[in-house]
């Protein structure tokens, strides 16, 4: 999914940005993470079948993500 797209169909509130962008100020994520992050966090707001995304849903793919990077790298 390019870019535009990525924006058009994870859009977040403001309150809900906040979460991806401290992750990648803590983490050391790249700018393509938080990309991966929003992708992610609308394919578990899909999952719920929620209209829009919630804080809670970008909070949930930052933890598959550390786990990730915990336990496979």
């Amino acid at each position: 999914m390019p870019p535009k797209l990525i924006r058009k169909h994870c859009a977040i509130t403001a309150e809900g940005e906040k979460i991806p962008e401290t992750a990648i100020q803590r983490l050391g994520l790249s700018a393509r993470a938080h990309d991966r992050i929003l992708k992610v966090s609308r394919t578990i707001a899909d999952l719920e079948g929620a209209p829009s995304l919630a804080p809670k849903h970008p909070s949930e793919a930052i933890q598959y993500r550390t786990l990730d990077r915990t336990y496979w790298a």
